[in-house]
């Protein structure tokens, strides 16, 4: 099973709210998740931006691969 980090959309129509989740590559982006590890909302001033650094290790060090966006995040974040 390939699994991804990566964003889930959430929020109303023109303002969106992504939480971050470790999900099965297969599945839909919104679709079934194994575990959610942190949120982020680019529309706040100052983007608010909160990842459990801990439970994101955890799945990098297991083969989890980030999104391109995920992995700017956490490199935001200071966690890769």
């Amino acid at each position: 099973m390939a699994v991804r980090i990566r964003l889930r959309k959430m929020g109303a129509k023109k303002r969106p709210f992504y939480r971050i989740v470790v999900a099965d590559s297969r599945s839909p982006r919104d679709g079934r998740v194994i575990e959610e590890i942190g949120y982020y909302n680019p529309i706040s001033e100052p983007v608010d931006l909160k990842v459990d650094a801990e439970k994101a290790k955890k799945w990098l060090a297991t083969g989890a691969q980030p999104s391109d966006t995920v992995k700017s995040l956490l490199k935001s974040q200071g966690i890769i």
